[in-house]
């Protein structure tokens, strides 16, 4: 599958035009700089845009180990065909910005595909889908110190509480540091936090308002300051009273969807109308739809924003 760049002012030659995407391997191999240079030099994310509802495009899950979307358990393993959505997604009106790992937002700004875009690196993928130290949530992707090297707007943390599993202390701690560091250096700290229990040798989140609201609190008290801090939250029964628990900038996740999509897009309709809501963080939902169609996907979560 080929994609078509974006031309910039920044991109070498070898991007500038439609090519096959084993183009970035024949880069990364000949000019690896290049990567890290092309990364700082990516035309920025104007942060007026931030008092707007925005859409923001989410693909970290594979560095966790979770590459289910849409039925298939290894839909997002094949990173070509994961690239091609994204940049296709990315493309379209309305669309804000993107949260991913560092493989992934260099791999896409090599495509021309962020530009302009405001970019959130994904920072704890320790917890692998799956794994019996799932809980122990370890930082192993961007810290703050990379996320500012690299000129991204900040950094994203997942967050799952259990109460009876004594590795979510380090979870909780190292996400108060990361927060920490990110705020001294103005970066925006997304917290995406669930209160989460093993249940037959899985971890599950628990979707109610009760449940969401304790977590809420527990990430929002998180570090010397919250300026920069914001929420990326569930969709739950019970939305508004759910959201009484914090007055924190939200973004809602998406998940991974279900068999009934115009229900979906109702929910996000009437969480939207929320004031602390400010926009959706959808992934899987929206490139791995159903009838395959991204653009009408994105097109259609995009239009729900009030704008």
């Amino acid at each position: 599958m080929s994609v078509a760049a974006a031309p910039t002012a920044c991109s070498p030659p070898l991007l500038r035009r439609p090519f096959d995407l084993s183009s970035l391997t024949e880069l990364r191999a000949r000019d690896p700089e290049a990567v890290r240079r092309l990364v700082r030099q990516r035309p920025r994310f104007d942060r007026e845009r931030l008092a707007r509802p925005m859409f923001v495009l989410a693909a970290d899950h594979p560095a966790r180990g979770a590459m289910a979307a849409g039925g298939d358990p290894a839909a997002m393993g094949d990173r070509h065909e994961l690239l091609a959505r994204c940049a296709e997604a990315l493309a379209r009106p309305g669309v804000d910005g993107f949260l991913g790992t560092a493989d992934l937002v260099e791999d896409l700004t090599l495509l021309g595909a962020l530009d302009g875009k405001l970019v959130l690196g994904s920072m704890n993928r320790g917890g692998l889908s799956g794994a019996t130290f799932e809980m122990d949530d370890r930082f192993t992707g961007y810290d703050a110190a990379g996320i500012a090297d690299s000129g991204l707007d900040g950094g994203k943390m997942l967050l799952r509480i259990d109460p009876h599993d004594s590795r979510t202390i380090r979870t909780l701690e190292s996400a108060a540091r990361a927060v920490d560091a990110l705020n001294e250096r103005s970066l925006m700290a997304m917290i995406e936090p669930f209160s989460s229990r093993r249940q037959r040798g899985r971890i599950v989140n628990l979707l109610t308002a009760d449940e969401q609201m304790w977590a809420n609190n527990i990430a929002q008290g998180l570090g010397r300051t919250t300026a920069h801090t914001w929420l990326k939250l569930p969709i739950v029964a019970d939305m508004e009273r759910m959201m009484s628990s914090t007055t924190l900038p939200t973004m809602l996740l998406g998940g991974e969807g279900g068999p009934d999509r115009d229900a979906m897009y109702e929910s996000w309709r009437q969480a939207l109308r929320i004031p602390q809501v400010r926009g959706l963080m959808i992934g899987r939902t929206v490139l791995y739809p159903p009838d395959g169609d991204v653009t009408r996907a994105v097109d259609t979560a995009v239009g729900l924003l009030d704008r």
